[in-house]
C-alpha cells in the first residue's frame, strides 16, 4: 500500500517540475511560466511533508527552478 501511494506521489512530483521545466526553458514570458514554478514548488513541499523527498533534494530543485524563472525574468538566456 505504501509502495503504490509513495510512487503515485513521486509521478505527481515529476510530472509537476517537469512541466514547469519546459514552460521555463521553452522561452515563455515569465508571467506565464510563474504558476507552473509555484505548482511544482508547492507540489514539492507536500511530497517532503508526507516523507516521500528528502526536504534537501526538495530544496535543490526549487532553488533550481527558481533561479531559471529568475533568468527569465531578466532576460538572460535560460540553460
Amino acid at each position: 500500500k505504501r509502495y503504490r501511494r509513495n510512487q503515485s506521489i513521486r509521478r505527481t512530483t515529476r510530472t509537476a517540475v517537469t512541466a514547469a521545466r519546459r514552460a521555463v526553458s521553452g522561452g515563455d514570458v515569465a508571467a506565464a511560466a510563474e504558476p507552473s514554478v509555484r505548482q511544482a514548488i508547492s507540489v514539492l513541499d507536500k511530497a517532503v511533508k508526507k516523507g516521500i523527498l528528502h526536504k534537501n533534494n526538495a530544496s535543490r530543485r526549487k532553488a533550481r527552478l527558481a533561479a531559471r524563472l529568475n533568468q527569465l525574468e531578466n532576460g538572460t538566456p535560460v540553460q
